[in-house]
């Protein structure tokens, strides 16, 4: 591994560089600590922010857990790297009902397992219905309820999986019942919970299945080996079908949680890319940000609060507007997220496809003093204190999240005379407290999982895993499903607005914060194949390092 320093930057003060020269050390020992291992150089290496809870497409849930796991296997559908957009994956082409009710995809015939094994509709299938499995507790099992029966299946109304609309017509053809027409269906077929999954590791290893040697993957990486700490290595997949196109060998992934480290990695040479903002260091930003090497990019994330509307006194919508009402979001914005981050009063972003948010809750402390009086507590009088709860996470994030929770602590002290405790707790058990409702307000952050309106506000139905909210209405419900049944994209818009009103204005289960603004760091002189979208998406295998 080759170790080398960089000039610093002609605009770098003095100060600046001294401080570059004190948080440098640390990150060269890890460096040197790998000098010595047999393993050959990687092609590309990439710094993913944390370290992956899992590679099972059907269980994991975080941005960069995929990553990973979108090189390792593949759906019926990919992402085109450019625009993101779904493109032939598995399947070569398919075709769609007149009433879009019923899709039939037509496999390639040149699919094997990167372990020679074939590929074929059965195992779509298989895939399909383990992810829906209540057994397998996949977080994203909603994604398939489209399909017929779907949604029973998976909560043990029925328990024949035939009866599930997804059938293997032959050892090339998968046949898919909806049903309703989906906008977004190819869209979903994208997403990893759809992926192909090798069932016969599977069912010989369990949920163990992950660490057999060799990993079956259908993707055009392997896993070479994931060492905990330290990398993930993938290396490409000689059988993969479009193999002919993978552009780098080797790739190394590596779970760096200290923006310091991850910065002084890249400026030595040990990294060729790095994702996310918060893996730049907070002191540095506004130089870093100047710098050709340093890409900055709107993408479909939402930064925003969650309420358990469980817990007393944020049963009453009125307390839950009231908070709203004080927040100063463009002050937040301004003084904590420097990257082009906007100000949100709707949840879901700017530059969705096919939609517009209608206008929310915006900053008007008059109206939130007489909302919290009308709700019993004038001037804060009686209002119980409570906790703000957000996740010690990798990176320049937890200080973000700390930084966030300081303001809203003094705005809603300032404004209602309320008093707020921080409570920061470790990344698993925080989203284990979410995931249970053992909370009363916590930091929240959706990416759009596709370019759709849905992707935002199917996840706060009643029976959604992702809503994590406690709150449930079945006005909304019947909202969000009669717009997905609607085939006019303006009738549609109108349903999905009705329904967004709801739950930021009228409910108002969640505030919303703010957009994200995405950064990514590379020197585009000498790596290619990295486009930005607004999914945030970046296929490995269409990523090179130039010699």
């Amino acid at each position: 591994m080759a170790v080398f320093a960089r000039r610093a930057p002609k605009f770098f003060s003095r100060a600046r560089c001294r401080l570059l020269a004190l948080i440098l050390l640390p990150a060269f020992c890890l460096i040197l600590s790998g000098c010595f291992r047999r393993e050959p150089p990687a092609d590309v290496t990439i710094i993913n922010h944390a370290e992956p809870d899992s590679l099972d497409p059907a269980i994991i849930v975080s941005q960069p857990d995929m990553r990973i796991v979108r090189g390792l296997f593949e759906g019926l559908v990919r992402l085109d790297p450019k625009t993101a957009a779904p493109i032939p994956g598995l399947a070569k082409s398919w075709d769609i009902s007149p009433d879009g009710k019923t899709y039939t995809f037509h496999l390639r015939t040149n699919l094997v397992w990167s372990t020679g094994e074939p590929i074929t509709a059965d195992d779509v299938v298989y895939s399909w219905i383990r992810a829906l499995k209540p057994s397998t507790a996949s977080d994203y099992a909603f994604a398939l309820y489209y399909l017929k029966n779907g949604e029973d299946f998976n909560g043990g109304k029925i328990t024949n999986s035939s009866l599930v609309g997804v059938h293997a017509l032959d050892k090339y053809t998968v046949r898919c019942e909806l049903n309703y027409p989906v906008a977004f269906f190819l869209d979903l077929c994208t997403f990893p919970v759809m992926f192909v999954v090798p069932r016969q590791t599977i069912e010989k290893y369990g949920d163990h299945w992950i660490t057999a040697r060799p990993l079956p993957s259908s993707g055009p990486y392997e896993l070479a080996f994931w060492h905990l700490n330290d990398r993930v290595r993938l290396v490409k997949n000689p059988l993969y079908w479009n193999a002919t196109n993978t552009q780098s060998d080797i790739i190394d992934i590596l779970p760096i949680g200290s923006a310091t480290t991850a910065f002084n990695l890249y400026e030595s040479g040990a990294a060729d890319i790095v994702w996310d903002k918060d893996e730049i260091p907070q002191e540095l930003l506004d130089v870093l940000l100047k710098r050709p090497d340093f890409h900055r990019y709107n993408f479909l994330g939402t930064y925003f609060i969650r309420f358990n509307v469980k817990r007393k006194p944020f049963d009453d919508p009125r307390v839950r507007r009231a908070l709203a009402l004080a927040i100063d979001k463009d002050l937040l914005v301004k003084k904590i997220m420097r990257a082009g981050e906007q100000p949100a009063s709707h949840f879901v972003p700017d530059g969705t496809a096919n939609y517009q948010s209608p206008q929310g809750l915006g900053y008007d402390p008059a109206l939130a003093k007489q909302l919290l009086a009308q709700a019993g507590y004038p001037g804060g009088e009686g209002f119980p204190r409570f906790e703000y709860t957000f996740d010690a996470a990798a990176g320049g994030a937890a200080k973000t999240h700390e930084n966030i929770a300081v303001e809203l602590q003094q705005m809603w002290a300032d404004t209602l005379g309320i008093h707020m405790d921080l409570k920061q707790v470790e990344t698993k058990v925080f989203w284990n407290m979410q995931g249970t409702l053992d909370y009363q307000l916590s930091r929240s952050s959706w990416v759009g999982d596709y370019d759709d309106a849905n992707t935002f506000l199917q996840m706060f139905m009643s029976n959604d895993g992702e809503n994590r909210t406690g709150w449930k209405d079945p006005e909304y419900d019947a909202l969000i499903n009669e717009a997905n049944e609607q085939r006019d994209l303006a009738a549609r818009e109108k349903i999905f607005q009705h329904a967004e009103s709801i739950l930021i204005s009228n409910q108002v289960p969640i505030i919303p914060l703010f957009f994200y603004a995405g950064v990514t760091y590379y020197d585009p002189n000498k790596i290619q194949g990295i486009y930005p979208n607004l999914l945030d998406d970046h296929p490995l295998e269409y990523i090179r390092k130039i010699r």
